[in-house]
């Protein structure tokens, strides 16, 4: 056991408006069952200069980073690995020692959204090398990248639709999509005529806080969604969005007839990647699934924050 695993530490999640968040309770378990003295909080960080105090704090022991901070931290730690350079954000810091404590950054979000997708999805039916599919992505901001990466690069969704209100933010990340090892024919749809055509995508991901739709493009994005929800043949969806744990594009999901993912799930989906960067291989062989997972949906039925 190293200084770090032996001494007490800190794992804090990074952002703004974390304070609903429901996975401190899971990654607290889960350093119980490995007997770390290592405690998770959820910290705010109104700048980004109050998040890299935290993270160079002898005393930290990783760092789960959200929003607005996933790209802008990006430039602030010590090794970059190629996945976060290719999916254009870093949501998890960890750290090297030796003669220096270098702070790592990694992307283990699209664990999250790949782990999600394959829950519901007919193993039979389901894309494949030999069978691929078209996917769908609502938002192209931030997150997008993730779910782009996870669906071109894991899922065998080669061609992927995006439904945004802004033409720059899909110019944007068809750019950023570039860097992939395999590239992806990225479609912005932009009319419910135009999704008419286009064949039904296997695998939705929405990426885009649940806001009620209120300027026209909003609204358009909304009937373009509910155009390709109502065709005959269904996927899987999965809202990334979990407050609400119920949200809108959920509900009319699961009315059209969609196997439905909600976002709390993502959280589940990391969690050992996580933990073998924060505390090192020998820990995941002693991880308790099954107990964090029990945790975290517990957690989830049980807050006031996502339930509403």
């Amino acid at each position: 056991m190293t200084q770090s695993q032996s001494q007490d530490m800190a794992l804090h999640l990074v952002g703004l408006g974390v304070s609903h968040s429901i996975a401190y309770s899971m990654h607290n378990y889960i350093a119980k069952s490995l007997g770390l003295p290592w405690t998770f909080h959820s910290t705010e960080c109104p700048t980004i200069d109050d998040l890299l105090k935290i993270a160079k704090t002898p005393t930290t022991a990783g760092l789960v980073v959200t929003m607005p901070y996933k790209n802008s931290i990006m430039k602030h730690v010590d090794e970059l690995d190629e996945l976060s350079t290719m999916i254009g954000a870093c949501n998890n810091v960890y750290y090297k020692s030796g003669t220096t404590r270098l702070m790592c950054g990694t992307n283990t979000d699209w664990r999250g959204i790949k782990g999600c997708l394959l829950e519901k999805a007919n193993e039979n039916e389901r894309p494949s090398a030999t069978s691929p599919a078209t996917a769908l992505i609502v938002g192209a901001g931030g997150a997008s990248r993730a779910a782009v990466y996870a669906l071109s690069m894991q899922l065998h969704c080669p061609t992927i639709y995006i439904l945004n209100r802004d033409d720059q933010e899909v110019a944007d990340l068809i750019h950023d999509t570039q860097q992939l090892a395999r590239v992806p024919t990225v479609i912005h749809v932009k009319t419910s005529e135009q999704a008419k055509k286009l064949p039904t995508p296997y695998y939705i991901v929405g990426t885009v806080p649940d806001f009620e739709p209120q300027t026209e493009s909003e609204l358009t994005v909304a009937t373009i969604l509910k155009s390709f929800l109502s065709q005959p043949e269904k996927g899987v969806l999965l809202d990334m969005c979990f407050k609400p744990r119920r949200t809108r594009m959920i509900k009319l999901g699961e009315t059209l007839g969609w196997p439905c993912v909600e976002g709390t799930h993502i959280i589940g989906y990391q969690i050992e990647e996580q933990w073998r960067l924060w505390a090192g291989e020998e820990y995941i062989l002693k991880l308790d699934r099954e107990g964090a997972w029990n945790v975290l949906l517990k957690a989830a039925e049980e807050s006031k924050g996502i339930n509403f």
